[in-house]
């Protein structure tokens, strides 16, 4: 089965995706995840949109990999100029398990303008023993999420 989300973030703003269950027991994977600009064939824009396993203190356009809390990030740039190049989404996103709330962030780089994010999971269920996997690997990544 596929669970769809999708909504419209302000730069600098982060959604909160609520999928945690009391057992956490049903587990997702990223299908698909897209960004589209709120306002095509306007204004310059480049944003920067990441998702998270867990709130951001501060939303930056600062992408590192090694990030163990880090399952997606999405960068599109445009220009208004008629030279200006499109250079379309570039999406990556990991293709693990989790059963926890995910934080998905905007940056805008040119200038404040929002974009729309369309995101696509893959709903499974997850073992006793997958669920506590899953949950304990949150917990030794974040601490504040056990407490």
């Amino acid at each position: 089965m596929i669970k769809t989300f999708r909504g419209l973030l302000a730069d600098g703003g982060e959604d909160k995706i609520r999928l945690s269950t009391k057992k956490g027991k049903i587990g997702y994977r990223i299908v698909k995840f897209q960004i589209f600009p709120e306002n095509p064939g306007g204004a310059s824009f480049e944003y920067c949109v990441k998702l998270f396993k867990i709130t951001q203190s501060s939303v930056t356009n600062t992408v590192d990999f090694s990030d163990g809390n880090l399952l997606a990030a999405a960068l599109y740039h445009a220009g208004s100029g008629v030279t200006d190049v499109d250079s379309g989404p570039v999406v990556i996103f990991e293709q693990e398990t989790f059963n926890q709330d995910i934080f998905i962030t905007a940056f805008e780089n040119v200038g404040s303008a929002s974009v729309n994010y369309y995101l696509e999971l893959e709903v499974m269920s997850m073992t006793d023993n997958q669920a506590a996997v899953s949950t304990l690997r949150d917990i030794r990544l974040n601490p504040q999420v056990g407490a």
